[in-house]
């Protein structure tokens, strides 16, 4: 008897271990990350697909021949296959025969590239089309522009939402409102309710991995006063190598994994999305930044979402996993150093400039001297050059190690934005609002200034440097003037 209870003992407990083998591995499996669906070309073209190429090849034989060209060509993914629509479908018309929609939006790209829509929409460029109410839309809408095409502005139509993305708004007799289409924005709006244009890197009809891989892709947007990636990339020393070795770029590789199948230079797509050796290929363009460049003052990539309590990807991880891209050609130490400049400037940047910036804006609303209307008094326009064009192009400057972009285009026009313009401006506000009658709230207003003005990185500017630090500096300056003419004599 006590035999066969050992053994119903024993059988129970080997049960019950199965079990929990059994529901740790459901348990995994329910709560992993969605894979990428294992895509296999079609037996054959449908016949819809050889309708659509037969009347497009002679009406429109560039499409035909991009497309024969394409991967989805050699998979027998044709026309119909992505633009083939329900009835139903806001956007959907009849054409020869068959309900389409003009409009491939990442919900039809995701029937196939499933996890890329995942990656995408957990990105930054999947909320750009939320820009109503920005100031850079406020510019493009009333004070450049005007609401004259259908209640929009031209030059938000054809600007801003270009690279931002519309939302795409379909007319009542079914077809897409020129005022919204075309356009390949990276967060447009589109009908069916997603958000996204994948054609904004991958233009159609080709879909060709180079081009989107390729630092013109992204600098389509990225680029110009107030974000020049583009033009900083070029100045870098990791442009300069793309340029001068290209051709061992390897850039129609499968993989494309740096440091297996180049090592002339990273692109854009190599530090935020290509794979390495240890991450995978990801759409998530923010996945591997710890700071964000964009505001007036920067913060760390993950501050916004703890600050609403939404469960996000450490700053830390992020640049770890950045590092991990950067390993591929440079050594621990090279990188720290690298890490340890570029933060010094947006700390930098942030502390001098941008903060006290920020804070004599701040008062002057606070103490009712400028209107709520934006630019419409000079002080505005000055903070926003500061912040948005000049302060940013300094910081991606100091990111992608571009030395011009921090000092001249940066850096030394923020500073005289700074010194000359905003802080004269501010005084003339608050003298201004004195003398009609505010006189508390222009000494208030002082005080501020004077607070900022009062601590050491502005010393120079009071005239309240030390004697010691003024003589160095005149030492220094006359040694160099006597060094350059004595070797102009030369």
């Amino acid at each position: 008897m006590d035999n066969e209870k050992l053994a119903i003992r024993y059988w129970l407990w080997i049960l019950s271990v199965m079990v929990l083998i059994v529901g740790f591995f459901w348990s995994a499996t329910v709560n992993a990350e969605p894979k990428a669906l294992i895509m296999k070309p079609f037996k054959q073209l449908s016949e819809q697909s050889k309708e659509c190429a037969a009347c497009h090849k002679k009406n429109n034989p560039s499409i035909y021949a991009q497309w024969g060209r394409s991967k989805h060509y050699g998979a027998n993914v044709g026309c119909y296959e992505c633009h083939k629509a329900d009835p139903g479908d806001k956007d959907a018309i009849k054409h020869e025969g068959h309900h389409i929609a003009v409009i491939v939006s990442p919900k039809d790209c995701g029937q196939c590239h499933n996890q890329e829509v995942d990656e995408f929409a957990k990105s930054h460029h999947a909320k750009a089309g939320q820009i109503i109410g920005s100031l850079d839309n406020f510019l493009a809408e009333v004070v450049e522009g005007a609401l004259t095409l259908n209640g929009e502005s031209p030059a938000a139509v054809n600007g801003c939402w270009q690279c931002h993305g519309s939302e795409v708004k379909v007319m009542e007799n079914g077809d897409l409102d020129p005022t919204t289409w075309p356009n390949t924005g990276i967060g447009r709006i589109n009908p069916d309710g997603s958000v996204g244009a994948c054609s904004a890197c991958h233009q159609r009809h080709e879909f060709d991995m180079v081009q989107a891989r390729r630092p013109e892709a992204c600098g389509k947007c990225h680029l110009g006063p107030d974000h020049p990636q583009k033009e900083i990339y070029e100045e870098s020393k990791h442009g300069i190598n793309f340029y001068a070795h290209v051709d061992r770029m390897n850039m129609d590789s499968a993989k494309w994994i740096v440091g297996e199948d180049y090592d002339a230079a990273p692109t854009c797509a190599t530090c935020h999305m290509s794979a390495t050796r240890e991450l995978p290929v990801t759409h998530d363009v923010g996945d591997r930044i710890s700071w964000t460049l964009r505001p007036a003052i920067s913060e760390k990539i993950d501050a916004k979402d703890i600050a609403m309590g939404k469960k996000t990807k450490s700053w830390q991880d992020r640049r770890k996993d950045m590092r991990n891209v950067c390993q591929a050609c440079h050594t621990k130490s090279m990188i720290d150093s690298f890490y340890i400049q570029f933060d010094s400037l947006v700390e930098l940047y942030n502390d001098k400039f941008a903060r006290p910036g920020k804070a004599l804006m701040t008062t002057l609303s606070k103490e009712g001297m400028i209107t709520e209307t934006g630019f419409d008094e000079e002080i505005e326009w000055t903070w926003f050059y500061l912040w948005h064009h000049e302060g940013r192009r300094a910081r991606h400057g100091a990111a992608m190690q571009a030395p011009d972009y921090v000092q001249w285009h940066g850096m030394y026009e923020v500073a005289e934005r700074f010194y000359i313009e905003m802080v004269p401006q501010y005084l003339e506000l608050v003298e201004k609002a004195e003398h009609k009658g505010n006189k508390e709230g222009a000494e208030r207003a002082r005080k501020v200034l004077q607070e900022i003005l009062d601590r050491p990185e502005h010393a120079w500017f009071t005239g309240k440097e030390p004697e010691s630090v003024k003589e160095a500096r005149k030492k220094a300056q006359a040694e160099f003037k006597a060094r350059y003419l004595s070797e102009s004599k030369e």
